[in-house]
């Protein structure tokens, strides 16, 4: 119910909605968004992506041939997903129809689908169904686009940010070409911005404003490949200085908010960051480690997540070449817990250098590895009676412990006896490097298994 004071207020604000004053098309285009009145209206007008949309490109062929099936569009925010399903359709002379997969149902596209077949014969033009984000989708939902993508009733578009080969479904997937989007460059961001600022019908041409070149670099590098994030950082700054006034890096710098880079913790490039600080601290160059370590830490990934990948990293890749390494990410890991960031992130950055520049063994993994396969594949192999415990008559009776050798009576704490069951006698799975701390271990086992065979000739 609405209260007395406050009716006059809200038949104010009902007149204002249903007034009948519908704008023209040209007033609705002019109050979009600059990145949205800015999209490209011909396919020679798109920028960027020419390993996939060249000229010459097989998909390029395919649109002018009027020959495009069903595919999907993978690939970063702003790289031009959307604006390339756009511009195939109407290149095609195809009718485009848009769904979101957060806010639509398939009970809607269906509806739309349904149709389609008959648009084809009475028009002789195609539906092409654009599904943004499709890894939204379930695979129940996936599942329902498979009929009518094989009858050829509709092309169907998916866009996605996700691996499409975890996130759509392996029979759907199969009957659509994948084409990988890639961020765009700063010299592509740089010409859409240029583009802009001379457009007077749908850019900023016509407000007499203008930006420094240090101001276009620092644009090109703040949109992170993402046309559209440019674009709106340069309207806003067009927006905040003084009408004439040329636009430079202290006027973006106050209008840009910085945001996070591209990253889901949940999705690929958590994974790809996390691979590349892995892979560079076990190639040795500390200096790239510290700067995938930056770059997952700027964008927010969770340092515990880290530390414990760091940890793996001790033991996996450096091992007994240097043991030290397991102490230091353990102290990383209290240090931060006792810090927080920014001061805890430090601890962790020292561990990942010292890493990066330790001796390196994965002996311990692959003789880890080798030692589960024989595990499992030789089955309950029976432990040998004189490894076995004997704490009743009956025990010591029937052979358990028997034949033991107690290793603290021998010399240098070293005897004859075989560990292993009979099936695997002699069974080697560590073998250790030659470098860092490790080698000491490799002296040993030479030496051990020297005076072990020495022990088994003279018995």
């Amino acid at each position: 119910m609405i209260e007395p004071g406050c009716r006059a207020a809200y038949i104010g604000h009902m007149d204002i909605f249903e007034k009948d004053s519908p704008l023209s098309e040209e007033a609705v285009h002019n109050a979009s968004p600059l990145a949205d009145r800015m999209r490209p209206q011909t396919i020679d007008q798109f920028v960027g992506q020419s390993r996939v949309f060249g000229v010459g490109t097989p998909l390029r062929q395919a649109i002018e041939r009027d020959q495009v099936g069903s595919l999907i569009l993978w690939g970063p925010p702003g790289s031009g997903k959307t604006t390339l399903a756009r511009l195939i359709a109407s290149t095609t002379r195809g009718q485009f129809v848009p769904f979101s997969a957060v806010t639509s149902g398939i009970k809607e596209v269906k509806a739309v689908i349904s149709k389609a077949g008959n648009y084809f014969k009475l028009s002789g033009r195609r539906t092409y169904i654009f599904i943004d984000e499709i890894h939204r989708f379930n695979k129940a939902q996936q599942d329902a686009f498979l009929p009518y993508v094989e009858s050829g009733d509709i092309v169907l578009i998916g866009a996605t940010t996700e691996n499409p080969s975890f996130e759509v479904n392996s029979a759907l997937l199969s009957r659509m070409r994948v084409y990988v989007l890639e961020r765009l460059s700063p010299a592509d961001i740089r010409k859409l911005i240029e583009r802009a600022l001379s457009d007077k019908e749908s850019g900023l041409g016509g407000g007499n404003v203008q930006i420094d070149e240090d101001g276009l670099d620092f644009v090109a590098a703040a949109a992170d490949g993402d046309a559209r994030r440019g674009l709106s950082l340069l309207e806003a700054a067009a927006a905040f200085v003084e009408s004439g006034k040329t636009i430079t890096v202290d006027d973006l710098k106050q209008v840009h908010q910085r945001g996070l880079a591209l990253y889901d913790k949940a999705g690929e490039e958590h994974y790809n960051l996390i691979s590349a600080l892995h892979k560079t601290i076990r190639g040795g160059d500390p200096d790239a480690s510290l700067y995938w370590l930056a770059r997952m830490l700027e964008a927010g990934e969770e340092p515990m997540y880290i530390i414990r990948r760091l940890v793996r990293f001790a033991t996996e890749d450096v091992g007994l070449a240097d043991p030290y390494a397991l102490t230091l990410t353990l102290n990383a890991r209290d240090a931060f817990h006792f810090l927080g960031p920014p001061e805890g992130e430090l601890a962790i950055a020292q561990a990942v250098i010292y890493m990066a520049c330790a001796p390196k063994s994965n002996s311990v993994y692959t003789a880890f590895k080798a030692a589960r396969v024989d595990a499992v594949e030789k089955g309950s192999l029976p432990v040998p009676l004189g490894l076995r415990n004997a704490p009743t008559s009956l025990m010591k009776d029937i052979g358990y412990g028997s034949g033991y050798q107690y290793a603290h009576e021998f010399k240098d704490g070293v005897t004859g006896q075989e560990y292993f069951p009979e099936e695997l006698a002699g069974t080697s799975y560590y073998k250790p490097g030659a470098i860092g701390r490790e080698k000491r271990l490799a002296d040993y086992l030479a030496q051990y298994k020297e005076f072990r065979e020495k022990l088994k000739d003279d018995s």
